[in-house]
């Protein structure tokens, strides 16, 4: 097995024991056990559970930043592309975060700890949104002063309302449809959409 691949194996076994019993209540042997490796392997990647915790974040990120990718690659309108983009970024955050258990609880109580695996997926996340905005300024669909800030702004506007939304905070109450239209009445007014 290739190093890549064993240590992706590594991260992929941590990840489902932290969801089943949580990050205090798995141990690095739990892991070298559960993944048929031994210890010296497992300790010659990562140097602690706590490493190992934010691999798993990471490779949690990489997908979600993939599935974007995927999204802004789409033959649609730029103001379509935006709004999927939006949708998937928030829905694919809020999936992992359930789909991971009991990681849930550390999400939210270690998130400034996350943050600082974070940084190469915001600059990925920041990158499509520019492009995404770029098109739609060529397109003479959007009317955007400044193509960087308004991408860095949806940038930290999302990643705000990531909890709250996560949390099922957002549209509380709400149908679909009514939520989609404050969604694109916010995003569309800010993008100084044209109707096309």
């Amino acid at each position: 097995m290739t190093v890549s691949r064993t240590k992706a194996k590594l991260v992929d076994v941590a990840r489902q024991l932290f969801a089943k019993e949580g990050v205090e209540n798995t141990t690095m042997n739990d892991i070298a056990m559960a993944s048929k490796k031994g210890r010296r392997t497992l300790y010659t990647y990562f140097k602690s559970k706590d490493e190992i915790y934010l691999a798993v974040v990471e490779s949690e990120l990489d997908i979600l930043s993939e599935v974007m990718k995927q999204v802004s690659e789409k033959d649609t309108s730029p103001d379509e592309k935006i709004i999927e983009l939006i949708y998937t970024r928030l829905d694919a955050v809020k999936e992992a975060v359930y789909r991971n258990g009991t990681l849930r609880a550390n999400f939210f109580r270690d998130i400034w700890r996350v943050e600082k695996v974070r940084k190469k997926f915001d600059a990925k996340e920041v990158q499509l949104f520019k492009a995404v905005l770029q098109e739609g300024q060529e397109k003479g669909v959007f009317a955007v002063d400044n193509v960087d800030m308004t991408a860095n702004l949806l940038h930290y506007c999302l990643k705000g309302i990531e909890v709250p939304y996560i949390r099922g905070q957002i549209g509380e109450g709400l149908d679909d449809e009514t939520t989609d239209r404050y969604v694109t009445n916010i995003v569309f007014g800010a993008l100084h959409r044209k109707q096309i």
